[in-house]
């Protein structure tokens, strides 16, 4: 301290010595705390000594992490697939290594011990550590920076005569490059006893906290103020299907008895729909309308649809986390339908039906059991067996065979589910005729399937199918719901002759074989399909006689992204009969297939059915793009003496926004051959131009999940002319909406 001056101290009064001194002890105090304060600080600076969790077993090994990157001024980026060789330095055992894209690697486990460490990469300098110490229970975590380097060669310093100087071995190139190190351990406690005595532990209870039940775990109390936003704990609730609800699979159902991997899963739709139409209608003959002449009459109709559909489903296993042990799915299904037209004769064979049918109808559309047979590796490969109602699909896009039926189906995949297959023998109910859901009665046909899937075939995002399928419908006599004679179909030589026989039954026994394939090709799309028919129908009703069958079916589909719309171009065609008396049917046909192609259910020619008059069958059936001349599609026979077609597509799909989406669709429409249509509708030239179809419509989806999805959309067939040889020049339309909720 700095002497008080003379002055000062004659100054002070008498009492300034005692004043002094308080002061000095005071500075001191505050001194002494000073230093205590900086002691305790650097005390905390430096490392504790951690404490081990009581029971948790020892780590023995070391472990080797960190990142790789690139040294140039300015940021720095990683360095992708860096090659990375450790050497130990005690056994001389080298072992290589790589960086992932992100320049990031890690060795685990290593033995602890003495290594030499050697980073390389293209373009740049190799960096070597000459010995790195790894201790046991400690992960040593490096970030290396390597320096660009324009060549791997060391050239002469005489570029006049670069033959007298060789260029050095890699070996002896200088390592270059920086790099820092950090260390920490893997168990906590550096004075880790490996076997401790069980009386120096706590018990068990006093570390350990059991939970009986892991799925009902009380979550905090997260949503505190009254703010929007969205919150990482919500409380569950019944009606939320998002959110812990035990009724959509989240938690057990019943762990008290079920225990801990027995699920139930609530599925819970409804579906309304709503469809105005014009298509060709007959004007048959009435006496409330005397002396009318116009053949075709007023073809308008409106038909609405109101399903409910319930899927409860119990299964045993991990969620979502790998197949499933078993499956108990039941799943029934509520139709109302009305249909409004204006001609006579539609809703039923008898005109004194009225232009107006209400129906209704409760189908079983699922009731089937599934186990698992047997898990085949550690990837989840499997292979289980189902059986019971169940639906299926054939293929990619519906073309060979879509529904729900009873069957016994084995199916699984392998190879990390690179290859997935299914072989199935389904025995067909009768399906109602105005919903198309199942009915209680059993159809006699038979059909056995199998397929297989190889994804990633030559192309990576490119899965190819091959599929075989063979097709048993018995000779059989069918009416429908409303009284109309579908099975046999109604047309060419359908009644024998002989008083009294009334008609004669046929069976269809025909086998496809089929190549698809689904996928991309870099940047392009592609969707194409093959399928080759071959067998025989007993008694073709338009042939008159025994046929055998030999059809082929072709698609193809391009379609490429850019930005927030897929441009699409895509052809379909279906072998057609040149002989419809012959011996040989020509004409493809399907044995139930829901086309979702060419435009889908915005193309009026796959979504509406034309009745073909003069004949008690249809030109198409809603839901195909084949003209198969079927008498009813789910309940008629296939049939293979038909026109068959060639079309042509172009569109767009419009992301216009996440939860709104566009359809644009255009569609050229031929027939493939014309002589089946005239052989039934005694017309001696019958052209093949169908027309032009072309329709467009959205998808809304409130919420991004697929819980409220709204549909609506337009689709017309300006005819040509050959679809104006058979029904007439008249523009055709169709105007549909839908409206489906999910729970």
């Amino acid at each position: 301290m700095q002497p008080i001056p003379r002055r000062l101290s004659r100054s002070l009064p008498g009492s300034c010595p005692r004043l002094l001194l308080c002061l000095f002890a005071l500075i001191s105090s505050h001194a002494a705390y000073a230093i205590a304060k900086a002691q305790e600080a650097q005390q905390s600076r430096e490392p504790e000594i951690p404490f081990r969790l009581p029971r948790q077993q020892a780590m023995t090994n070391a472990a080797l992490d960190g990142a790789v990157r690139s040294g140039a001024a300015g940021p720095q980026l990683p360095v992708a697939g860096a090659s990375l060789t450790l050497q130990n330095l005690s056994s001389k055992a080298t072992a290589n290594y790589s960086a992932n894209g992100e320049g990031i690697f890690r060795i685990f486990p290593l033995a602890p011990g003495e290594y030499a460490l050697r980073v390389e990469a293209d373009g740049y300098a190799p960096f070597r550590l000459e010995k790195i110490t790894l201790h046991a229970n400690q992960v040593l975590t490096l970030e290396v920076s390597l320096l660009a380097q324009p060549s791997s060669e060391v050239h002469s310093r005489l570029p006049r005569l670069p033959e007298l100087a060789t260029p050095l071995p890699a070996e002896t190139v200088a390592s270059s490059g920086n790099y820092r190190e950090f260390r920490h351990r893997l168990d906590s406690d550096p004075n880790y006893v490996l076997n401790p005595l069980p009386e120096s532990l706590p018990p068990a209870a006093d570390v350990f906290a059991t939970v009986p039940d892991r799925w009902a775990l009380q979550q905090p109390e997260y949503r505190r103020y009254a703010a929007p936003g969205e919150y990482v704990y919500t409380r569950p609730r019944w009606y939320d299907p998002f959110n812990r609800n035990r009724l959509k699979g989240d938690e057990p159902i019943w762990p008290e008895v079920l225990r801990q991997q027995v699920f139930f899963d609530l599925t819970a739709a409804s579906d309304t729909s709503f469809d105005a139409r014009r298509v060709p209608s007959p004007s048959n003959v009435s006496s409330a309308n005397p002396g009318s002449s116009t053949f075709f009459g007023r073809g308008e109709q409106e038909f609405v649809d109101q399903t409910f559909r319930f899927s409860f489903d119990l299964f045993h296993g991990d969620a979502s986390f790998k197949p499933v042990d078993w499956r108990i799915r039941i799943t029934p299904e509520i139709s109302l339908n009305d249909l409004n037209v204006r001609e006579l004769g539609i809703v039923g064979p008898d005109v004194r039906s009225g232009t107006n049918r209400l129906d209704s109808h409760i189908g079983l559309q699922e009731a089937f059991g599934e186990v698992k047979l047997h898990d085949l590796g550690s990837s989840y490969d499997f292979v289980s067996v189902r059986a019971g109602i169940q639906q299926f699909n054939a293929d990619f896009r519906g073309f060979l065979f879509v529904d729900e039926q009873p069957a016994v189906r084995i199916f699984g995949d392998l190879h990390s589910d690179k290859i997935e297959y299914n072989a199935a023998y389904f025995q067909f109910l009768e399906k109602n005729t105005n919903s198309g859901l199942n009915s209680f009665e059993r159809r006699h046909q038979q059909v056995v399937l199998g397929n297989v899937y190889l994804q990633d075939f030559f192309f990576p995002g490119y899965t190819v199918e091959f599929v075989g399928a063979w097709n048993k419908d018995d000779a059989t006599v069918h009416y429908d719901e409303n009284g109309f004679l579908v099975r046999p179909a109604p047309v060419g030589n359908v009644i024998n002759q002989n008083p009294g026989a009334g008609p004669i039954p046929h069976g269809i026994r025909v086998g496809y074989f089929g190549w698809l394939g689904s996928g991309h090709i870099r940047r392009i799309n592609l969707t194409h399909a093959f399928y080759q028919a071959v067998g025989e129908d007993t008694f073709n009703p338009i042939a008159g006689r025994r046929v055998t069958v030999n059809a082929q079916l072709a698609a193809a589909e391009l379609s490429y992204d850019r930005d927030w719309i897929r441009y699409r171009v895509s052809t379909f065609y279906t072998s057609g009969d040149a002989n419809p008396r012959g011996g040989r049917a020509r004409g493809f046909d399907s044995i139930l297939d829901l086309d979702s192609f060419a435009g889908g259910l915005f193309s009026f020619w796959n979504r509406e059915g034309f009745r073909l008059t003069g004949s008690g069958v249809l030109l198409t059936t809603p839901g195909s793009l084949i003209p198969s001349m079927r008498s009813s599609k789910d309940e008629g026979q296939a049939n293979f003496v038909n026109p068959g077609i060639f079309l042509a597509n172009a569109g767009a799909d419009f992301d216009i926004t996440a939860k709104l989406k566009g359809f644009a669709n255009v569609n050229f429409l031929r027939f493939e051959r014309t002589e089946s249509l005239e052989n039934i509708l005694f017309q001696a030239s019958i052209r093949h131009t169908i027309g032009v179809d072309y329709g467009a419509g959205v998808t809304y989806r409130p919420p991004l999940a697929e819980n409220i999805v709204l549909t609506g959309g337009a689709a017309m067939l300006t005819p040509g002319d050959g679809f104006r040889d058979i029904y007439g020049g008249k523009t055709l339309f169709s105007l549909f909406s839908s409206v489906k909720l999910t729970f």
